[in-house]
């Protein structure tokens, strides 16, 4: 059996860009095994009973993208995942929130913050609480709010991220461990998130 290589993701958005109709077909099938790593990732860290499987993520994941208007502007893979990274957040909110709203208050979506948020194994988190955290994030260091998305929702390396905020890779790895504490300090505070 011969190695076929992987599709260029990079060629395949340059030719949806440019009116190639085939192309996005051919684009989703070398992400998806990528998404769908990512997705159940993020789900692997739910509370037992949740609802959304990672192929249900990765598809509403999907609908979003492609549907996104700057979507025939993303320059390379490290760019189409850094704009996954924040519909996969969405989604994954999106659902906690819908699912609290079917419960009355219970029941939210909870996911395990041990590589994002704090340096060894922490409880779980709820969803909702995360995002409200990474938007007060945002609020005072937007760069650091991307760093915590980019990372955790969208699986990037320091490598990867660096290359999305153009800057060196010390300096995320520097604002991402500044911004894991600042999370967990904003989440475990008495009024805060959680």
């Amino acid at each position: 059996m011969s190695f076929v290589p992987p599709p260029d993701v990079t060629r395949l958005l340059h030719e949806w860009a440019h009116g190639d109709t085939q192309a996005l077909p051919r684009l989703m099938e070398a992400v998806y095994p990528e998404l769908h790593r990512i997705a159940a990732r993020h789900l692997s860290r739910e509370r037992s009973g949740h609802t959304l499987q990672p192929t249900a993520l990765v598809s509403e994941a999907y609908l979003r993208l492609a549907r996104q208007p700057a979507a025939r502007q993303w320059q390379d893979r490290t760019h189409f995942f850094a704009v996954a990274a924040r519909v996969v957040r969405a989604v994954l909110v999106d659902h906690a929130r819908a699912r609290l709203a079917a419960k009355r208050g219970g029941g939210a979506i909870s996911v395990e913050l041990s590589e994002a948020v704090a340096p060894v194994p922490a409880p779980s988190v709820d969803l909702i609480d995360l995002n409200t955290a990474l938007t007060a994030l945002e609020a005072i260091d937007p760069q650091q709010s991307r760093i915590v998305e980019l990372r955790y929702f969208g699986g990037l390396s320091i490598d990867e991220t660096a290359e999305v905020l153009a800057v060196s890779a010390s300096a995320v790895d520097r604002d991402w461990l500044l911004a894991k504490t600042w999370i967990r300090r904003h989440m475990t505070r008495p009024g805060g998130s959680a």
